[in-house]
Formats: C-alpha cells, structure tokens, sequence
C-alpha cells in the first residue's frame, strides 16, 4: 500500500512539474507590451535655420553675429577668436537632429564660418523642392 502511495505520490509530482514547464515555456514566447514611462522631446542648444545662416557675412562684427544668431552655445577660453553653435533634438530617448555651426573672428571681424556641422531637417528640403 505504501509503495502504491509513493507511486501516485511520484506521478503527480511528474505530472506538475510538467505543466510548470510548459506554463514557463509558452510565458517566454508572450510578449507583454507593458507601457513605457514617456520620454519627452529634449532640445539642446541653438537652432540654426538656413536663413540665419544666410545672413552671415564674412566681416561682420561680435555684436551683429550676436544679434543674428544669439550667445553661442560653447563659449571656450582657450579659444576666444572661435563660437561653437551646438544643436541636438532627441525625441523618444533617440537622437533625431544634430547641427553644429562653428565661427573663427580675427580680433572684432568674423573671418571664417565653418557649416560643415549645419544639416536642414527633411521637412525643410521637401518644402524647397
């Protein structure tokens, strides 16, 4: 009787630990989509449109770079004769947009404007088509 006991006993241990691995193994193929905390868009710097850029002139002074552009972003002491305008827009923890528009003065004048950095989001060229 006791043996017939410790078989029923084996059998239904079996028996549970075989629907626990199943019950386990369907739960690893469902994807729970759980809500995400929201991510808010971060902009950071200065934006820079082409028609800002277009009103750069080589020759202008601190002051109406100034009044073009605003106080650049990054302001280096070591460089003093150089403006770095820095741009990033990330939306959904993703980085959408980058731009950077760096400045070279000799003494009060601009003297170089280096855009390389400078890029047009798409909507802006699909417009000038």
């Amino acid at each position: 009787m006791q043996r017939l006991l410790d078989i029923t006993r084996l059998q239904t241990m079996r028996f549970k630990i075989i629907l626990l691995s199943l019950t386990l193994a369907s739960c690893g193929n469902f994807s729970l989509s759980l809500p995400s905390p929201y991510k808010m868009d971060i902009r950071q710097g200065n934006f820079v449109t082409v028609e800002m850029r277009d009103k750069l002139k080589i020759g202008m002074s601190r002051a109406q770079v100034r009044y073009v552009l605003g106080m650049p972003m990054i302001s280096d002491a070591f460089h003093a004769n150089r403006w770095d305008y820095v741009y990033r827009l990330e939306q959904r923890g993703k980085l959408v947009e980058q731009q950077r528009l760096t400045l070279y003065f000799n003494g009060d004048s601009l003297a170089r404007i280096d855009d390389s950095g400078l890029t047009v989001p798409p909507a802006a060229t699909e417009a000038g088509k």
